[in-house]
């Protein structure tokens, strides 16, 4: 497990032994900071206060970051073992050198410790553990229950609304589709409470017999209940009794000739199908649980996860989790099982690929915390046995996928090193963008990108704040955005020279290489022109940061890709061959950097829409408004809508009609 130190004999813990006299006597005086030595010292002198007592310990440089977080069921005799002289591995040996102090805390368990142990990990996000990279939560079909014409969603995060929640699928466009199916088979609304409770005349999704429209008492309110029902039984996988049930009624209506009812019966069961046949593998005995599988190559780790409940296949997610060369699959899963579940409901069976240390010290604590048995089981037979194996081609498969696309991007980093003379290959590029239209609702956005692509958890939006800018003046707001990005770099880390950073790396074994991670920027990609590239350089020459490369990329012609002007300080501007790799990867960075800025600028113009309402369209006054709304219901509404549905609306004519939908549909400009 994560707690144990690796070449460290873990029976030591159960020896009956004196703690005070098992201690080596060190003399520093003479030990340089961040050496072995040293380190040992610095915990050696932190045992003296640890806890004889289930806990969790943090092991901590000399700057305050955690190198490490473990638990122990004895914390004092594991951080002991810290201290002796013996032969560590390279990980374990620089973790202790980089320790200048430690930090406990007891718990009632050793159960307890497990859990608070994986919290710390995720929050703090130590160099030395094994770290879930991607921790987005699993987005779930919520069916709710606290209106009389319950609602279909799609829902992400806290379990707030009433409802019954079903799930986890494996991302949102398994959601997205299950939900399309599931309105064709039981009709069910998915339109708000405020957009449902304006409608006077079913909208679209009923035309096309996707909804009841229980809005306009298409249906009474016994017959939606029945929907409602039997969406729940499906769900909750009793499928098999709703489809026998809708056939029967099929049955019934074709019968008594009303053939159009059993069409009607026919098109939902068709839908049920659907549900099924996409799901790809479905176990036919094992109703709820979900898969775990590792897979090791090339120094990279993935973890294949797959999600089944009430006997379908939810989907499937590759994690691909920090975590040093030297630890084997078994280690890795027994590190990364706790902090996948830290902030997620279990299932009540989990099959994994590998035995690991704990994985009954595991099921007790996901028992804890579920109030429910759950069993973690590593299968030997049987079809859990062949979900397992499925699970674990998946896995080789995505890590060869990882592999082809590191070596391709490892290729392009070389090649952006060499062209634009960088000291070393970028371990983080930057790039950023800003978005206005005449100046308001101005957005700056950051992406990041690494050796594994894009960092979508580390993107940032800045909203200007500067009340003394000119609308529209770009250069300010480039700006404003890298003063307060980088006054916010030089207070949370200290300012490393790129000689340091390399150094940090390069004494690193390889399989650290892999995993350091420095906050500030290897390289900052701008995009506009030379004068962008001036106002960026003097910002950040201004707070003395005169190392961190920066480059412009401006449009060509007509703002044709692949013409793109490269400016760099001290250098003449170059453009790059038009069917150069490196010249689609750049391009890519700069693209994505301004999706996420348009984005953003979007999202922010919408609420001030919403905010000040419909008066800032040039025209629309209360009368139109109040037109407007009473037709659509909502503004979200009259967002979407198309230039012939405006111009029904009483009250607005053809000019109107395209100022409104001109409005809501205009490119967001610099």
């Amino acid at each position: 497990m994560n707690g144990t130190p690796k070449d460290i004999d873990p029976a030591s813990d159960l020896r009956e032994e004196d703690d005070e006299q098992t201690l080596p006597e060190l003399d520093i005086s003479d030990a340089p900071a961040g050496t072995l030595a040293a380190g040992r010292a610095a915990v050696a002198r932190a045992v003296k206060h640890a806890p004889s007592a289930p806990g969790v310990y943090r092991m901590i440089d000399g700057k305050g970051d955690v190198l490490y977080v473990g638990k122990a069921k004895n914390i004092k005799k594991r951080v002991t073992s810290y201290t002796r002289p013996v032969a560590y591995d390279a990980r374990i040996a620089r973790m202790i050198a980089g320790t200048a102090t430690m930090e406990f805390v007891s718990t009632k368990t050793e159960t307890e410790a497990l859990l608070l142990e994986a919290n710390l990990i995720k929050r703090l996000r130590p160099r030395f553990n094994v770290l879930l990279r991607d921790d987005k939560s699993f987005p779930y079909i919520l069916i709710t229950s606290d209106h009389w014409a319950p609602q279909i969603l799609k829902h992400r995060g806290a379990r707030t609304r009433q409802g019954h929640y079903y799930g986890p699928f494996a991302n949102a466009g398994a959601v997205n589709r299950t939900i399309n199916a599931l309105q064709r088979a039981f009709l069910l609304r998915s339109c708000s409470d405020s957009f449902f409770e304006s409608r006077t005349r079913p909208c679209l999704l009923h035309q096309i017999k996707r909804c009841s429209a229980p809005c306009t008492r298409e249906i009474d309110f016994a017959g939606y209940g029945e929907l409602v029902r039997e969406a729940n039984e499906f769900l909750s996988g009793r499928s098999q009794s709703v489809q026998k049930e809708l056939a029967a009624e099929m049955d019934k209506a074709s019968a008594a000739l009303d053939f159009e009812h059993a069409a009607i019966y026919r098109d939902r069961l068709a839908a049920l199908s659907a549900i099924q046949s996409h799901q790809g593998i479905n176990p036919r005995n094992v109703e709820e649980a979900d898969v775990f599988a590792v897979h090791q190559g090339g120094g990279y780790t993935c973890v294949e996860v797959f999600f089944f409940r009430t006997g379908q296949n939810w989907g499937n997610r590759a994690y691909f989790p920090r975590a040093d060369r030297a630890l084997t699959p078994s280690e890795v899963l027994g590190a990364f099982m706790p902090q996948f579940y830290d902030d997620k409901p279990p299932p009540r069976l989990i099959l994994v690929s590998h035995e690991f240390d704990e994985r009954d010290l595991l099921a007790e604590a996901l028992c804890t915390k579920a109030g429910r048995k759950i069993e973690v089981s590593v299968p030997q037979r049987g079809e859990r046995k062949e979900l397992v194996q499925h699970a674990l081609a998946n896995a080789r498969e995505a890590l060869a996928r990882k592999l082809a696309e590191t070596s391709s991007q490892q290729k392009v980093l070389k090649s952006i090193t060499e062209t634009l003379g960088l000291p070393r290959a970028p371990r983080r590029i930057e790039v950023y963008d800003n978005s206005h239209i005449a100046g308001t609702n101005a957005v700056g956005a950051m992406i990041v990108a690494g050796p594994e692509g894009l960092r979508k958890n580390q993107y940032r939006k800045f909203n200007i704040r500067s009340e003394d800018l000119t609308p529209g003046d770009d250069y300010g707001m480039m700006r404003e955005v890298l003063q307060r990005r980088f006054k916010r770099l030089l207070a949370e880390s200290p300012r490393l020279s790129a000689e340091t950073a390399m150094t940090a790396v390069l004494t690193g074994d390889p399989g650290e290489d892999q995993s350091y991670e420095s906050p500030w920027p290897d390289l900052v990609l701008i995009d506009g022109g030379q004068g962008q590239l001036k106002a960026a350089t003097d910002t950040l020459a201004e707070m003395g940061i005169t190392d961190v490369p920066l480059v412009a990329i401006a449009k060509g012609p007509d703002r044709d890709a692949g013409r793109e002007t490269f400016f760099m300080p001290g250098r003449a501007p170059f453009k790059l061959p038009p069917r150069d790799p490196l010249l689609y990867f750049i391009e890519r960075l700069r693209d994505e950097a301004h999706r996420f800025a348009v984005g953003s600028h979007r999202a922010r113009r919408k609420k001030d829409i919403r905010e000040a309402g419909l008066q800032e369209i040039p025209g629309i006054g209360p009368t139109r408004k109040r037109a407007l709304l009473r037709h659509f219901g909502t503004v979200k509404a009259i967002e979407r809508a198309s230039l012939p549905d405006l111009a029904n609306v009483p009250g607005i004519n053809a000019e109107t009609a395209k100022k409104i939908y001109e409005f809501f549909h205009e490119q967001a400009g610099r």
